[in-house]
């Protein structure tokens, strides 16, 4: 099984090999900076991702970096320096992901304009 997906321009594009495990959404005030609002994303083994093109990369602290197309400059990729997998933007996936929402984080950074529905479980980080 392969999930495939891209930025809006289509200058990045990427496939995760395998089922997709149960994505989260990130509440922290970088995500909802980046990507103007809360970020959902599912962490995936490097090994099982593959990237086409050539992401710009935004250091967005000592542990972590962000990626994203230079050109249209879609919000693609979360990358922790030291582990071994990496966040992918849930939005950026074409057809079905056959996965479904499991957990919201960092919600004590939560814009205000907005209410966490749905009963799902929320860590303060």
């Amino acid at each position: 099984m392969t999930h495939a997906g891209a930025c809006l321009c289509g200058a990045i594009s990427f496939s995760v090999e395998g089922p997709l495990p149960a994505p989260n959404a990130c509440h922290c005030v970088q995500c909802r900076k980046q990507s103007g609002h809360y970020w959902a994303s599912v962490d995936v083994d490097r090994t099982a991702l593959t990237v086409t093109g050539t992401p710009a990369w935004f250091a967005s602290s000592d542990k972590a970096r962000r990626g994203f197309c230079g050109t249209c400059r879609s919000f693609l990729f979360w990358d922790h320096l030291q582990g071994d997998t990496t966040a992918v933007a849930m939005g950026a996936f074409d057809g079905p992901t056959d996965t479904r929402l499991a957990l919201h984080i960092f919600v004590a950074q939560k814009g205000d304009y907005y209410d966490i529905a749905g009963g799902l479980p929320q860590n303060a980080r």
